[in-house]
């Protein structure tokens, strides 16, 4: 009978990693890049919007019938039997079976050449609407992500604001026994203390919500982002100007570019309408047989085969001033659709500079910050050596830990803002995509 070896250390170290190493995948935190791709395959927003450019791509090439030759197939057969008086008529069968093929081309049909023209714009507005959509993900995608890194990081904060409260609380109350410090800095402290406890309560809640946000938008259930590796590097505005981005948002915004399209459309109504007072020439062909078994008239059965090859010429004359009022509808609406396309342009305008000014003013209060977060962790040296020699109350040292800690905070999310506010600059441009978010991606810790 043989026995087994225990395992030795030797051996058990290496399997305690392997198993690590296999259940390590289940937590493994997730890139930007990796949920954007899962949200873009999830989100119904989205998919909504993919599915309605499909079916005006589908509706665009149905414009097209107009201008394409039509053909049709009829084809009948038909069994009587007759009784009459006359002995030569009396129980005959008749039988007539006929099969026709008909087409039609049409020649000249200024309406249907401005349908097949609004099909084709159809076409490109389904391609500025998916990229309207897409890059509209990209932006809340974006935001999701860094809304859950900046609620870990306040959390993150007030939990080291939490210890080093709880720190300060236990100096008092030593103090306080020894007789060096009175039971006002003791009740300061426990004050202090359990306020951070009630903004830790509320910075945890706030993670959960801002996760489940994040979970609901890409299909996955304990997405972990990636944090930002530091140093954090956060990349200049180019160009440096505002008006080369306003220009190109002209230019490149999926809002101007529908809006653009929808007069083109509205302008090619108008030629539809007034296209009812022209008139309209088609081709036309068919080719008919019919096989008749039996016949009042016919003792044999016979067949006929008729082919036919014509125009057909239409030239409206009077139709109630139906065709004249269209047209006064169509201009209207043509100078709605001017209208709507300046309005988009300065809205899209307004919107870049917004954007353009803003990333600006977070980069300026990025830099504040840092600065600030320098200072506030000199002023909590000064103030804790000043406590401990006696010059300094335990107060002031809660109150540069808190400034401290604060500051920190906020520098994160100023980080976060001005990665998102670039991303929302590039969409108010319309040039957005979703190679930008590599060089992000390429930010975070690995």
């Amino acid at each position: 009978m043989t026995r087994t070896s225990p395992l030795n250390r030797s051996t058990l170290l290496p399997l305690l990693v392997a198993l690590g190493a296999a259940f390590s995948g289940t937590a493994q935190a997730q890139s930007l890049v990796e949920l954007f791709d899962a949200a873009k395959s999830f989100d119904a927003t989205y998919q909504s919007a993919r599915s309605q450019a499909q079916a005006t791509l589908a509706k665009g090439e149905q414009a097209r019938a107009g201008l394409l030759p039509s053909v049709g197939l009829d084809a009948s057969a038909t069994q009587s039997s007759q009784d009459s008086s006359l002995s030569s008529q009396n129980g005959k069968s008749i039988g007539i079976q006929s099969a026709k093929i008909s087409a039609k081309q049409p020649l000249f049909n200024l309406a249907n050449t401005a349908v097949a023209e609004q099909g084709k714009k159809s076409a490109a507005l389904a391609q500025f609407q998916l990229q309207a959509a897409e890059q509209d993900l990209i932006v809340r995608v974006s935001q999701a992500y860094f809304d859950v890194l900046a609620s870990t990081d306040s959390l993150t904060t007030i939990r080291s604001l939490k210890a080093a409260t709880a720190e300060q609380l236990a100096s008092a109350k030593r103090n306080f026994e020894v007789g060096t410090s009175t039971i006002v800095d003791t009740r300061d402290a426990q004050a202090r203390y359990d306020l951070v406890v009630a903004q830790e309560l509320a910075a945890e809640n706030d993670l959960r919500v801002k996760s489940l946000a994040l979970d609901q938008l890409v299909g996955k259930s304990g997405t972990a982002p990636k944090a930002l590796r530091a140093p954090v590097q956060l990349p200049a505005v180019q160009p440096t100007d505002v008006g080369p981005w306003v220009e190109q948002s002209e230019a490149n915004s999926p809002a101007v570019q529908q809006a653009r399209i929808a007069l083109e459309v509205a302008q090619l109504e108008t030629q539809r309408a007034e296209s009812g007072h022209k008139p309209t020439l088609d081709l036309i062909g068919s080719y008919g047989i019919t096989n008749n078994t039996g016949s009042t008239q016919f003792n044999s059965d016979y067949s006929t085969n008729v082919a036919t090859v014509g125009l057909t010429f239409n030239l409206p004359l009077f139709a109630g001033y139906a065709i004249q009022n269209r047209v006064k509808e169509t201009l209207a609406l043509e100078d709605k659709a001017r209208s709507d396309l300046e309005a988009a342009k300065r809205a899209v305008a307004q919107g870049t500079r917004a954007a353009f000014f803003g990333v600006q003013s977070g980069q300026s209060q990025v830099k504040a910050f840092e600065a600030a977060e320098t200072s506030t962790q000199s002023a909590l040296d000064a103030n804790k050596l000043g406590y401990q020699v006696g010059v300094k109350i335990n107060i002031d040292v809660l109150n540069a830990q808190s400034q401290l800690f604060e500051t920190k905070a906020k520098l994160a999310k100023a980080r976060y803002d001005v990665l998102v506010g670039g991303l929302k600059l590039r969409q108010a441009s319309g040039v957005l995509k979703s190679e930008d978010l590599q060089p992000i991606n390429a930010q975070l810790a690995q």
